[in-house]
């Protein structure tokens, strides 16, 4: 391949941000970095708890959330996330944190901000400084999913996590997709306890100073976190969070290389009043990202998203179809919307219907979307964040495929290449090695099997297995059940009447877009 890594990653040009310090040099990027894609929850929660517990008085850790669930077991047995924080500030490691009061499951708001004030409070009370965090555009949130931790002895142990795992209950789930036993409430179809799909990285190496310095953005903003609404200070009040955050103490050199690896931090900031200082017309280099990924797919984009519901999105992957006749897309998505009730449901699935007709309009036999269910015929709900193209590329974060992750919310994706000594990029190694696990897993194969590495014939081989299980359930599941868990997946329709109110809904609440007037209704970004 005679690419380099900037005909993949954009130039800061391209970001079109230049207040932010985030990977602010020539390249925008870093290298020397090791990535370790964390494939369940359960997975990511391991890990994470064995880097918090080897820390020693004086170390730090930092991290973002969208919603804390102060008793979430990170392993079986515990230790809860709040237990463990806690236990860490008052072991003297410094523990900041910035969460949004989260409102996405089906529970009032009140609700949902005592859950993330709760967290907050047990970690202040210890001596931890974490605080809600209210400095969103109106109808937005803070989305971003970040661990930073770094030692005092030897940076070389330095490690960060980002994804899409928060802090809260039903992440906790593996391979087998049985659920996490600490559960929310979601669409009574995924069960009592609702299997669910995710998926974070473990990064080491230079990229790990460049995630403090977007957390240190956001902490060192002036404006205040509550934006004086009555509401929103009671809880901070009760959290025993101030207006303003403590000063960061000094940010220590970047940690020495540890792979071969390049990763580009990719964000979304809506534009808002006051403005973000480090981002005062917005940043949507997630968007952006994306769509120079999809024009230069050759062969093929594979996605697993919790929504793809914006035919502003859906445009850019239709476009790459049309460019190329070669190209195939493979997208993994929730059977149904994690709230799929009478209000809920028609805004989000009539999103979905129009985005997939798009695709299909371009390239009906170039395309296929499915969902998954476990072994017990139990969908599993998709929360996964990822794309990879062309075994090259690939992204792991926080956003989705909708206007909201591309415009409006807070959001924080990791886009990686693997790169050659001469720092050009590699097909193959920890993109391919990702979505051959992936595959794998959905498919019920070996990750051996070499019908995976023909990407080629992917679609077909995912069409068949879908094909077959989806024969299986409508012929009464007599027989033994094929392998694999996928189906071919089916939005539910949207009536001519539900579409008279779901539409507008759609697009000022479900997925509002906050992009500059002269861009709304277009693909660009």
């Amino acid at each position: 391949m005679d690419d380099d890594a900037g005909d993949w990653f954009l130039s800061r040009a391209e970001r079109a941000n230049p207040a932010t310090d985030v990977q602010a040099g020539r390249p925008p990027w870093s290298e020397g970095n090791l990535v370790q894609p964390l494939v369940h929850g359960a997975t990511y929660f391991a890990r994470l708890h064995a880097e918090l517990s080897a820390l020693q008085a004086g170390d730090r850790v930092w991290f973002t959330d969208w919603r804390g669930d102060a008793d979430e077991r990170l392993l079986p047995d515990g230790p809860s996330i709040g237990e463990l924080l806690a236990g860490l500030a008052r072991a003297g490691v410094q523990v900041r944190g910035l969460i949004w009061r989260s409102h996405g499951e089906r529970v009032s708001a009140p609700m949902s901000g005592l859950s993330n004030q709760m967290l907050g409070r047990e970690i202040n009370d210890a001596g931890g400084e974490v605080l809600l965090d209210q400095r969103v555009r109106v109808f937005g949130s803070h989305h971003q999913k970040l661990f930073v931790i770094r030692h005092t002895e030897d940076a070389s142990k330095d490690v960060a996590f980002v994804g899409g795992i928060d802090l809260c209950h039903s992440r906790r789930d593996d391979a087998i997709h049985a659920g996490d036993p600490q559960t929310l409430d979601m669409d009574p179809r995924y069960g009592k306890r609702p299997p669910w799909h995710d998926a974070a990285l473990e990064l080491r190496g230079p990229v790990v100073a460049d995630l403090l310095t977007v957390f240190s953005e956001r902490w060192n903003d002036p404006h205040p976190l509550d934006h004086r609404n009555p509401y929103r200070s009671l809880l901070q009040r009760l959290a025993r969070m101030p207006r303003h955050p403590k000063p960061l103490p000094e940010a220590a050199p970047p940690p020495p290389p540890a792979g071969p690896h390049a990763v580009q931090l990719l964000r979304t900031y809506a534009p808002k009043r006051p403005p973000f200082p480090f981002a005062p017309a917005g940043e949507r280099s997630v968007a952006r990202a994306y769509s120079k990924a999809f024009a230069r797919a050759q062969s093929f984009i594979y996605i697993e998203d919790q929504y793809l519901w914006s035919t502003e999105i859906a445009a850019g992957i239709a476009r790459a179809l049309t460019d190329n006749p070669r190209l195939r897309v493979i997208v993994v998505v929730p059977r149904y919307p994690d709230a799929d009730g009478r209000l809920t449901g028609p805004p989000s699935r009539l999103g979905q219907l129009r985005s997939i007709a798009m695709l299909r309009r371009a390239a009906p036999d170039r395309v296929g979307v499915f969902d998954i269910e476990n072994e017990a015929g139990t969908p599993i709900y998709v929360h996964a964040k990822i794309c990879v193209v062309d075994d090259t590329w690939f992204t792991c974060g926080s956003d989705n495929f909708n206007r909201r992750s591309w415009t409006t919310d807070s959001e924080l994706t990791c886009a990686v290449l693997d790169l050659s000594a001469e720092g050009r990029p590699l097909t193959g190694k920890v993109a391919r090695d990702l979505r051959l696990q992936l595959w794998a897993e959905h498919l019920g194969l070996d990750p051996d099997d070499p019908r995976l590495l023909d990407t080629d014939n992917g679609l077909a081989l995912w069409k068949a297995s879908a094909d077959d299980l989806d024969h299986w359930h409508r012929t009464g599941r007599s027989s033994e059940r094929p392998i694999g868990r996928v189906r071919p997946h089916r939005t539910e329709p949207v009536s001519r009447r539900q579409r008279i109110w779901a539409a507008p809904v759609n697009r000022i609440v479900i997925d509002p877009d906050s992009r500059p007037r002269r861009l709304r209704g277009t693909s660009e970004f």
